[in-house]
């Protein structure tokens, strides 16, 4: 029970880190607390041609403080000053099975994986810095680092984010990131090691640091009222270079979406 509420977690961060909702936020000028729920999708690991549909939670305080406790930013802090907002916190990744688990409605691995061995999931520590030089375009850097499991290796990300439309009852926005693994991450989540290719059904395949993936975002918020409103995602995850060609890939683009309605207290 506890493997599949921290493979929802990890799941419905994958969707909405993507979004611009997601990255660092000025601190509201009071105490918020956000609760919701929806479903959400997409690979079931990188490069599977699988996908994958769980549900998502929502819950998300927000402390005027700039202190922040969420299921999908993770337990940190985050404020703004100027044009310019940050964020650092504690989140989970997620990790990869090498079977299909039929008992998990969330499984992040397919029986072609067998052989390869379980990546196990690690705590990171997640950090975003955000430059807004005009009021509808932002661009964001930011960095997993694993704090458990440090074999898994380092992810940085970089970004920009437009407003496409920003009304009183909708907002839509469109945020395009490409990631950059180091080699730890690079060789777990893509190569295959010579000890691997002898157990599974894969070459040997080294990876270097480089960039791996390029993810595009869209996101429609629409207000239902003052306190109700409901969200939905749509986007996909294309890998490149290197990884594209790892011998793990069923498929370079994999789609990745979301809808959930939430109250604001």
């Amino acid at each position: 029970m506890k493997k599949n509420t921290l493979r929802l977690l990890s799941l419905s961060a994958t969707c909405l880190l993507l979004s611009p909702f997601a990255v660092a936020q000025e601190p509201p000028r009071e105490n918020q607390l956000l609760l919701g729920g929806g479903v959400a999708g997409g690979p079931r690991y990188a490069g599977s041609n699988q996908n994958m549909l769980a549900p998502l939670l929502l819950i998300d305080y927000s402390h005027h403080s700039g202190l922040f406790a969420s299921t999908l930013r993770g337990l940190g802090y985050g404020g703004q000053v100027g044009p310019v907002s940050y964020s650092a916190a504690l989140g989970y990744r997620r990790g990869r099975e090498d079977h299909d688990n039929e008992n998990s409605w969330a499984s992040t691995g397919g029986d072609e994986l067998r052989g390869m061995g379980e990546i196990k999931g690690n705590a990171s520590g997640i950090v975003n810095v955000g430059f807004a030089p005009i009021r509808w375009l932002e661009f964001n850097v930011g960095a997993d680092v694993p704090l458990s499991q440090r074999q898994n290796g380092r992810k940085l990300n970089a970004g920009v984010t437009g407003r496409l439309l920003d009304s009183p009852d909708d907002k839509l926005t469109l945020g395009v990131t490409t990631s950059f693994g180091d080699t730890k991450y690079n060789q777990t989540y893509y190569g295959v090691t010579a000890e691997q290719a002898r157990t599974s059904q894969f070459r040997a395949y080294r990876m270097k640091a480089g960039l791996n993936e390029v993810s595009a975002m869209l996101t429609w918020q629409h207000k239902l009222g003052a306190k109700w409103s409901v969200t939905s995602m749509v986007g996909a995850t294309t890998l490149l270079k290197e990884a594209s060609k790892s011998p793990l890939v069923q498929r370079r683009t994999g789609p990745v979406a979301a809808v959930y309605a939430s109250y604001n207290y």
